[in-house]
């Protein structure tokens, strides 16, 4: 193919490789009018339905979840008045059948501290608690260790499990 060439082909060739060889001519504005339009706000655009509907999404969930809890106050059904020094632990987990707290303060025993669910999968109990420092975990259908999302993380301990710590003050505190 390349061994028999027409007439006038290397002429054609010479002259393209001439016209690759010559030098670009570049503006030395470009950068600056490239950098100005980068830095320009985009113009505003009317939002959508479908594109507020898409963003409002995930804060309407999060809203109607805690207008849930708010409203169904699964803890507060019981006649008796919390003692003093008693705490609420909530833990949203609609896909679990079972939920226990296990903590310092019931020597991890999961049948010491069962949570009662309500609607749409908020599990609530309440525990009264001396003061002092205590670390717990929600014990998720008998298998799975959470920590609580509301409250500090405890450092590692030697069994590698999630928990979370909470402080309990004494009077005045």
């Amino acid at each position: 193919m390349f061994d028999q060439q027409e007439p006038g082909e290397e002429e054609i060739v010479e002259r393209v490789v001439r016209a690759l060889k010559r030098p670009v001519y570049i503006d030395r504005a470009l950068d600056a009018r490239v950098m100005s339009e980068i830095a320009r706000p985009a113009p505003a655009q009317p939002m959508t339905r479908r594109a507020w509907t898409r963003r409002a999404w995930p804060w309407l969930a999060a809203a109607a979840a805690l207008a849930a809890i708010v409203i169904a106050r699964p803890w507060s059904r019981d006649r008796t008045p919390p003692q003093s020094g008693a705490l609420q632990f909530v833990l949203i987990a609609p896909q679990a059948a079972s939920v226990s707290l296990v903590g310092d303060f019931n020597d991890w025993d999961p049948t010491r501290a069962p949570m009662r669910a309500a609607r749409d999968g908020v599990w609530a109990t309440v525990v009264s608690l001396s003061p002092g420092r205590y670390r717990y975990a929600f014990l998720v259908n008998g298998v799975e260790w959470r920590a609580d999302p509301t409250a500090p993380v405890a450092r590692d301990d030697e069994f590698g499990s999630p928990s979370s710590v909470v402080t309990v003050g004494g009077r005045g505190s």
